[in-house]
């Protein structure tokens, strides 16, 4: 099973999932997440796949989402709207975001990463 791997290479957690999939042998093809972000229907997707709001897609603690008031914009925002947003800037994106088409999720933690991806 080969997963899909979003990521940010300069991203210190991005870095440390990569290492733990690289260390457990798991196969992936690894994407630029700023590069080539998601599209709003994969956003779509992936929110409905992971069972999470699509809140928990945005990188809060990034400079972007803090420049561009995201937190404002979202409020009351719908998830198609969310996931237009998440999907037009690869810098307002959570990461890592890892895929097998079926399971997705967000951020690393390696207890949640053993559980889904071992």
């Amino acid at each position: 099973m080969s997963l899909t791997f979003y990521w940010y290479p300069n991203c210190g957690t991005c870095k440390k999932a990569k290492k733990w999939m690289d260390e457990n042998k798991i196969d992936y093809n690894a994407v630029h997440i700023v590069e080539e972000p998601p599209s709003k229907e994969e956003f779509l997707d992936f929110i409905e796949r992971s069972g999470l709001p699509a809140k928990k897609f945005f990188n809060t603690s990034g400079k972007k989402y803090r420049e561009l008031n995201i937190k404002e914009k979202i409020k009351d925002a719908s998830v198609e709207e969310m996931a237009e947003i998440l999907a037009s800037d690869g810098m307002l994106i959570k990461r890592p975001i890892v895929t097998d088409g079926e399971k997705v999720t967000v951020g690393f933690k390696e207890e949640t990463f053993a559980e889904v991806w071992l």
